[in-house]
């Protein structure tokens, strides 16, 4: 049931692993990994969990952000 949220996942010296964050459920939400893969696992696990709980509890889900055209070229 993963819909298309965003995964964020960075590099953290200070921590040594991989930091994943949520941008759609707040600035609250995050997961970890030793490896990019491992944080990868993880934050699909999580997201599912996140999804699942807000169904369970009535919540609505948050809005999907997405790049449009227009915000995929100004990055190149």
């Amino acid at each position: 049931m993963i819909r298309k949220y965003s995964i964020f996942i960075q590099w953290c010296e200070k921590d040594n692993c991989f930091v994943v964050t949520f941008p759609e459920w707040g600035e609250l939400c995050h997961t970890y990994g030793d490896t990019y893969e491992e944080a990868l696992k993880n934050a699909r696990e999580v997201l599912e969990m996140m999804i699942q709980s807000s169904v369970a509890e009535g919540m609505p889900l948050p809005k999907i952000k997405t790049f449009n055209k227009t915000s995929v070229e100004s990055l190149v």
